[in-house]
């Protein structure tokens, strides 16, 4: 007997293993660039533990995916573009924690360029993982994503320049230079996330571009 399925709906599309182990280092991903923005709004240890909490659990993640990987004979997507997707979206999350760990160890208050920043990797996480979500069976709306991370990282890439040009503004004292020394290092590993996330959404393009 056929199993009649209610008007208008239709049967949900299984997610192959690999792919649903890339989708949990993007969630992954979604929860410790949610974290860092916590952070930004209030810098304390509970917080930064918080991200450096994820980012081990997203190493596990990709831990497993590489483990299914060697133990799969058949794979949806080339074993190459599967290891260094997740390679580059675990790169991401290693940078948020990098930031997090030094801002933290430096004493380098939030600001409004750091924040600003902050906001476009989180958007960057949420676009990776709708990508990801997409990328076997509705290449269109896995493009869709991709794009917008690249567009993210225009827009990243603007907030960067603006950051920099007001640090070197009014350096007058040796705390102030520090100060500048330490917040250059901390705007350089926003800027090395969001190219990670690039690096992934350019090889999710690589993907679906050889899935037609």
């Amino acid at each position: 007997m056929k199993l009649m399925l209610p008007f208008g709906r239709s049967p949900a599309r299984r997610i192959d293993p690999l792919v649903h182990s890339l989708l949990g280092q993007t969630e992954q991903l979604i929860q410790g660039a949610q974290a860092v923005l916590v952070f930004m709004e209030s810098p304390l240890k509970e917080h930064a533990v918080r991200v450096s909490t994820i980012e081990k659990r997203a190493d596990e993640a990709r831990r497993l995916l590489i483990v299914k990987l060697k133990q799969s004979f058949i794979t949806p997507i080339d074993r190459e573009d599967l290891f260094g997707l997740s390679r580059a979206i675990d790169d991401v999350l290693d940078y948020l924690f990098s930031l997090v760990r030094e801002m933290y160890l430096l004493k380098v208050a939030p600001n409004t360029h750091l924040k600003a920043m902050a906001q476009v990797l989180a958007q960057c996480a949420t676009e990776l993982n709708e990508a990801v979500r997409h990328i076997e069976h509705q290449t269109e709306q896995a493009i869709k994503h991709a794009m917008q991370v690249r567009k993210l990282e225009n827009r990243m890439d603007a907030l960067y320049i603006t950051a920099l040009t007001e640090l070197f503004q009014n350096v007058t004292t040796q705390e102030d230079m520090v100060n500048v020394l330490k917040l250059r290092e901390i705007y350089r590993h926003m800027i090395h996330a969001v190219n990670s996330a690039e690096q992934a959404a350019n090889l999710i393009n690589d993907v679906l571009v050889k899935l037609r």
